[in-house]
C-alpha cells in the first residue's frame, strides 16, 4: 500500500517589477489599460508557474487596478513593483509600494469597514438585550389585570347590545301592517303618439 502524502498549502511571496511598456506599445492608444493589466497577469503567470497559464487564476487588488488606470486609458505607467501571493492555484496581485493617494483612500476605506462592523457589534448586542425577558413589578401586572377586566366587560355590554338588536329586529318583522314600500321614482310610460 502506497501512503498518502500529504500537500502542505505552500504560500510562495514574490515582489517583480513588471515592464509594461512594450506590451502596451503593440496596442491601439484606447486600448493601452486593459492591455498593461493583461500583461501583469499574463507576466504572473509565466513566474509563478500557473497551470496551464490560466488567466482566470490570477486576481488582481483593486489598488493595483486603479494604479494601472489612474492617468487613463491611453497612458498606464511603463513598469510596475508588485507583490505576488501564491496560495495553491490561486494568485493575488497588489502594489508592493501604494502611493500616497491611494494609502490615504485605504486607510479610509479601512476605517469605514471597521465602523460598519463595531455599528452590526453593537446592533446585535442592543438586540439581544431586547430579547431577554423583562422582570415586571407588581404594580404593573395589577394594571394589566384591570385592563383585562375593563376590556371583557366592554366586550361583553356589545354583545348584549348586538342581542337586543336582533330581537327587536325579529319582532318588527313579525308584526302585521308594517310600512309598504312605495317606488323611489316614477315608472316610466311609453310616449303618446
Amino acid at each position: 500500500m502506497a501512503k498518502k502524502q500529504e500537500t502542505k498549502t505552500e504560500k510562495i511571496e514574490r515582489e517583480y517589477v513588471i515592464p509594461l511598456r512594450a506590451e502596451w506599445k503593440k496596442v491601439p492608444r484606447y486600448k493601452r489599460a486593459a492591455k498593461a493589466i493583461k500583461a501583469i497577469k499574463e507576466f504572473l503567470a509565466r513566474h509563478m508557474k500557473v497551470y496551464d497559464r490560466d488567466l482566470k487564476k490570477i486576481k488582481i487588488d483593486s489598488y493595483l487596478n486603479e494604479f494601472v488606470w489612474f492617468r487613463g486609458i491611453k497612458k498606464p505607467p511603463a513598469r510596475i513593483k508588485v507583490r505576488a501571493i501564491k496560495e495553491e492555484d490561486i494568485v493575488k496581485v497588489e502594489l508592493a509600494e501604494l502611493p500616497d493617494k491611494l494609502k490615504f483612500k485605504k486607510a479610509r476605506e479601512e476605517k469605514k469597514e471597521k465602523e460598519a462592523g463595531e455599528a452590526v457589534e453593537k446592533k446585535k448586542t442592543f438586540m439581544q438585550k431586547l430579547k431577554e425577558p423583562v422582570k415586571k413589578s407588581e404594580t404593573e401586572e395589577q394594571k394589566e389585570e384591570d385592563q383585562k377586566k375593563e376590556s371583557e366587560k366592554k366586550a361583553s355590554v356589545v354583545e348584549e347590545g348586538q342581542k337586543l338588536e336582533k330581537a327587536k329586529a325579529k319582532e318588527m318583522r313579525h308584526q302585521e301592517g308594517g310600512k309598504t314600500k312605495q317606488p323611489k321614482r316614477q315608472k316610466r310610460v311609453a310616449l303618446a303618439k
